[in-house]
C-alpha cells in the first residue's frame, strides 16, 4: 500500500491550495473530494483579486487545472468516513467505499455545515437574495431594503451595525428570539433601523428574489434582500476521534501555524474558527497548513 505523504481532507479552496503547495514541493498527496462544498448554494464569490465574481464551479475547475501539472497530487472523487492514527507518523484513512489510504501526515479542510433559521421558505432566497457574509454579497445588494434576520441575541447586533455600511434602509428581524439591550435598542432606533421581534411566517418573492417578509400577525414588509444568521458545526467529527481538542467556539484548536493538538494533523478553513470564511482567506490557510506540513516532513527526514 502507497505511503503518501500527507492526506488532505476536503477539496474547498483550503483543501485545493494546500494540495497546490505540497505539489510543488515535491510531496506525495491525497486529496479526498466529495464534491458537498458549503457554498453549494452560492451563484458568485467575491473579494478574491484576479478572480472576484468567479463562479464556484469554475474556481473548482480552475484550481483542479492547475493541481493537474503536479504528478505528485492525486485527486480522489470519494467520501472520508474514518481515520486512525498508527504510531507517531502513520494514519490510516478509510473512505465511504471501503478503500483504505495511508499518509505521513493529514490536512483537515473539512469545512462546516451550516442550520439556517427554521423559517419556512428561507431556503428558497438563500443563496439568492438572502446570504450570510456582507463582505462576500454587500456590494450587490447596496443602497436596497434589507433585512438582517437572526436568532442570535450575541451576533444580530454587529452584524445589523456592519450591514449599515451598504444600507440604510435597513431592519432587523429576531424570529420572535431573545431581545436587546436599552443601549442597544437606542443606537439602533438613532440609526433608523426598525425591530421586528415576531416571529416570522415565511416569504413572499418569485425566483429566489425577495420581495416580502411575512410575520405570524400579519405584518408584511418589503424587502428586496438580506442577511441571515445561522448555526455553524464541523462538517465531519472524527478530528474529534483522533484526538484534536476543540476550542471555545466548537472548531479544531490550531496554533499560529494551522497545526492542531494532534502531532502531525493539521487543519485550514472554516473548520478552525466556525465561522465561513472568504475564499481568499480559506486558500490561504491551505497554504499556511501545507508550509507546516512540508517543515514537519523535512524535520522527519533530513
Amino acid at each position: 500500500m502507497k505511503l503518501y505523504d500527507c492526506a488532505i481532507i476536503g477539496g474547498g479552496p483550503a483543501g485545493l491550495n494546500a494540495a497546490l503547495v505540497l505539489g510543488r514541493a515535491r510531496r506525495s498527496v491525497i486529496l479526498f473530494d466529495d464534491n458537498k462544498p458549503r457554498n453549494a448554494v452560492t451563484h458568485e464569490s467575491h473579494g478574491f483579486i484576479t478572480r472576484d465574481g468567479v463562479k464556484p464551479e469554475e474556481f473548482r475547475r480552475l484550481a483542479h487545472a492547475d493541481i493537474s501539472k503536479y504528478p505528485s497530487v492525486q485527486l480522489a472523487r470519494t467520501k472520508v468516513v474514518d481515520m486512525v492514527k498508527r504510531g507517531h507518523s502513520l494514519f490510516l484513512v478509510q473512505t465511504s467505499a471501503g478503500e483504505v489510504f495511508q499518509a505521513r501526515t493529514i490536512i483537515l479542510a473539512i469545512g462546516l455545515k451550516e442550520k439556517l433559521p427554521n423559517i419556512t421558505g428561507v431556503t428558497d432566497y438563500y443563496g439568492t437574495s438572502l446570504f450570510s457574509c456582507p463582505y462576500c454579497d454587500g456590494w450587490e445588494l447596496r443602497d436596497q431594503p434589507l433585512a438582517v434576520i437572526s436568532e442570535n441575541e450575541s451576533h444580530r447586533y454587529s452584524m445589523a451595525s456592519m450591514v449599515y455600511n451598504w444600507s440604510k434602509d435597513l431592519i432587523i428581524c429576531t424570529n420572535g428570539v431573545g431581545s436587546f439591550d436599552h443601549q442597544q435598542r437606542a443606537k439602533l432606533h438613532s440609526r433608523g433601523i426598525r425591530l421586528y421581534e415576531q416571529r416570522i411566517a415565511g416569504f413572499k418573492g418569485k425566483s429566489g428574489r425577495l420581495q416580502k417578509i411575512v410575520f405570524v400577525d400579519g405584518t408584511e414588509v418589503a424587502r428586496t434582500g438580506g442577511f441571515v444568521t445561522s448555526n455553524w458545526h464541523l462538517a465531519i467529527r472524527f478530528a474529534e476521534k483522533l484526538g484534536c481538542r476543540v476550542n471555545e467556539s466548537g472548531g479544531l484548536a490550531i496554533d499560529d501555524y494551522g497545526k492542531t493538538t494532534v502531532e502531525h494533523v493539521y487543519t485550514a478553513g472554516d473548520a478552525a474558527t466556525i465561522s465561513p470564511a472568504q475564499l481568499i482567506v480559506a486558500a490561504a490557510g491551505g497554504s499556511k497548513a501545507a508550509m507546516s506540513v512540508n517543515t514537519a516532513l523535512t524535520h522527519l527526514d533530513f
